[in-house]
């Protein structure tokens, strides 16, 4: 199958995740290997080391400093490497710092910066200009990106070797971009390195998780408002990945999925992979249904999440890899800190008696057409069309008119706070 032994639970795993994917990612393994250098713009351009060196390069399309060489060829031993010429990193290892849209004069953190390859790729960016603060918080490792810094010529920089915890109370709001090339489970390096993939234990992916999710926490805070924040692993899982993102974005309503360009060899990340969105999204629903809710009539649907946003997606459908998708789904609601926020999608998709809690008018009744307008209304505990409930309790409502679903308002202290979409309403 391939040039090197994968863990049988890993291949099991990718192979539930993949489906018919599955077989085109186990021959991957046994296509040739490409091999990539960045040119240090610092030094030289592009143009000029194509003239200068002997060796055949082929450009690499997502990223303009990058360029493959043929296998045989060693770079690590020609003078030009000594000179700081080009840095050799893996070809895919150049995007993250591609898509993080560094401009000169920006104040920018590398916050796993270890062994400095991605660094070297911000100061060539900056291009003399601002600074890149590079980080690792192992000792030993930060021995090789001092080299690194060094060996490309880098002067705007500061290298430092200190938990997060502490960086985030110095240099909160500070930085234009940050990038985090995380530590991970190292799943898409086991073909590069074998022993990492005979070293490789399932439980490495929760391992890596927890320290991922407070990475990502402290980096939050050093970003100025308006900045941006690269997320990148060298893993597959999701669990390190897609989920990691999700949970972030429900925790940091503030922040949101930027647009990213397509680029060849590259797949959008896949909100499928995150299981009904996150933890704390399916709790807040699952509250929400509980208290609101006949049952659950998104049924056997698959939940997903995008940013704060929850879909109920329909069952069966095929991967959709490359196409966009403006709406996964029958869009539930929003869930923020713990809470469910119903969407007027929801509304418009239940039956009456699916909401346990609800209030009708007629459509003679001048109720009805002023909650359309977005009035708040008084009603009487009695309208309510729920048994045995405290008259106290407030909570979402469901408003039908002659028994059709319009919409939903808040109960609370004898009054209807209108939830009526503002560009929905009766003008």
């Amino acid at each position: 199958m391939a040039e090197c032994s994968l863990p049988q639970a890993f291949l099991l795993h990718m192979k539930e995740l993949l489906g018919e994917e599955y077989p085109a990612f186990e021959a991957s393994y046994g296509e040739d290997r490409l091999y990539g250098l960045r040119v240090n713009p610092l030094k030289i351009s592009p143009a000029a080391f194509r003239e200068l060196t002997e060796w055949e390069l082929k450009p690499i399309p997502w990223a303009p400093e990058g360029f493959y060489y043929e296998e045989g060829v060693r770079p690590g031993k020609h003078p030009h490497y000594h000179a700081g010429l080009y840095y050799i990193q893996e070809p895919s290892a150049m995007a993250p710092v591609e898509l993080l849209d560094v401009q000169p004069w920006h104040r920018v953190l590398d916050l796993c910066a270890a062994p400095g390859g991605k660094t070297t790729q911000l100061a060539g960016k900056l291009q003399g200009t601002g600074l890149v603060a590079a980080n690792d918080i192992h000792s030993e490792r930060v021995k090789a990106l001092v080299k690194n810094l060094e060996l490309n010529g880098v002067r705007e920089a500061i290298v430092l070797n200190e938990d997060p915890a502490k960086l985030q109370e110095a240099f909160r709001g500070y930085f234009d971009r940050i990038l985090i090339d995380a530590p991970c489970s190292g799943e898409g390096m086991f073909r590069k390195e074998e022993e990492m993939a005979k070293a490789w234990q399932e439980d490495w992916t929760e391992k890596y998780a927890s320290m991922q999710r407070v990475l990502l926490r402290q980096a939050a805070v050093m970003l100025k408002p308006g900045g941006r924040l690269v997320y990148s692993t060298c893993t597959f899982s999701p669990e390190e990945n897609e989920q990691i993102i999700a949970g972030f974005l429900d925790e940091h309503p503030d922040f949101e999925i930027a647009p990213a360009p397509e680029l060849p060899g590259f797949a959008p990340g896949r909100p499928d992979w995150v299981p009904a969105g996150s933890a704390r999204a399916a709790e807040a629903l699952a509250r929400f249904a509980g208290e609101s809710l006949a049952g659950e009539p998104y049924g056997s649907a698959e939940l997903v999440l995008r940013g704060e946003h929850v879909y109920a997606a329909p069952a069966g459908l095929p991967v959709l890899d490359g196409i966009r998708v403006v709406r996964p789904g029958w869009y539930l609601g929003s869930a923020a800190k713990g809470r469910f926020a119903p969407s007027h999608a929801l509304a418009m998709g239940l039956r009456a008696e699916e909401a346990l809690r609800r209030v009708n008018f007629t459509g003679g009744d001048p109720r009805a057409v002023r909650y359309l307008k977005g009035d708040t209304l008084e009603l009487t505990p009695e309208e309510l069309l729920r048994a045995h409930e405290n008259v106290q309790t407030k909570g979402y409502t469901l408003v039908c008119i002659d028994g059709y679903p319009a919409g939903w308002a808040k109960w609370q202290d004898g009054l209807l706070k209108n939830e009526y979409p503002a560009g929905w309403r009766w003008t």
